[in-house]
């Protein structure tokens, strides 16, 4: 057996992760900046709380994404991918691509301004109560917002997350969700299954309608500042450079109370 020599002192080794990283790092914002701004107001967006965010997002405004939120990204992809295999091993129909057009599964609508693609449809398996087809969402979370959303449910702790699957399911025509969330911290697992709330998902909808209609005819909600948001918001520095413009008859859609 070879002789191993111990590790280098540790400013030495704090150097060689430096190096690595900033490799990795510059080869993922590479990769980013190959990407095309997608034009498109996407279903994972439509629960924000802020008009604002929304349109400026949409026009192409929002400030550069870093490095680590990208691999935070990625990790969440490749969690999603363990969560949808174990399903899978459990004896769930799950798939993850339309035979219909041999992409994910997706919708569009308002001429393509909205869009949004979900991780899957489960359309057999064990049984947990309702009939399928069943949406499937999967979510990684770090351990206090994963405990937060085993105490409270998806439409409380994650409203976004509650938005975006009202959103997909009333597109689809599915009736039942399966969401499925990860502890990044201990891999423990949290399913609810969140029912279809027609009459919210209708709300979304045209909300979104009325955002990229105003995005495309350059008017802007009111800047809202006292959100917690604010602080770490991509669209910050446009947002405050913009003027204030009121524009009425916009309203946060609010999901009604569930039985």
């Amino acid at each position: 057996m070879p002789f191993l020599l111990p590790p280098e002192p540790g400013h030495h080794q704090t150097q060689i992760s430096r190096q690595i990283n900033r490799a990795i790092d510059n080869a993922l914002l590479a990769e980013r900046a190959a990407e095309q701004h997608r034009g498109y107001l996407g279903a994972s967006s439509i629960g924000e709380a802020c008009d604002r965010k929304l349109v400026l997002e949409y026009q192409g405004n929002a400030g550069e994404v870093d490095a680590q939120l990208l691999r935070v990204f990625a990790a969440g992809h490749a969690f999603e991918e363990l969560m949808a295999r174990w399903l899978r091993l459990a004896g769930f129909d799950l798939r993850d691509v339309d035979p219909n057009t041999g992409q994910q599964y997706s919708f569009e609508t308002a001429g393509g301004r909205v869009r949004g693609h979900c991780d899957g449809v489960i359309f057999a398996g064990p049984d947990i109560g309702v009939a399928y087809p069943v949406l499937w969402e999967g979510k990684a979370l770090n351990e206090v917002s994963w405990l937060d959303l085993t105490r409270r449910g998806v439409m409380q702790s994650k409203p976004i997350y509650y938005a975006q699957v009202q959103t997909y399911m009333s597109h689809l025509q599915i009736e039942r969700c399966l969401f499925t969330a990860l502890n990044k911290n201990t891999a423990a697992l949290y399913h609810e299954l969140v029912a279809l709330d027609p009459v919210y998902a209708q709300q979304l909808s045209e909300r979104a309608v009325r955002l990229v209609d105003l995005a495309e005819e350059n008017e802007l909600p009111p800047r809202i500042d006292d959100l917690r948001e604010c602080r770490d918001c991509r669209v910050a520095a446009p947002c405050r450079v913009h003027p204030f413009q009121r524009v009425v008859g916009l309203a946060v859609a609010t999901p009604g109370p569930r039985e």
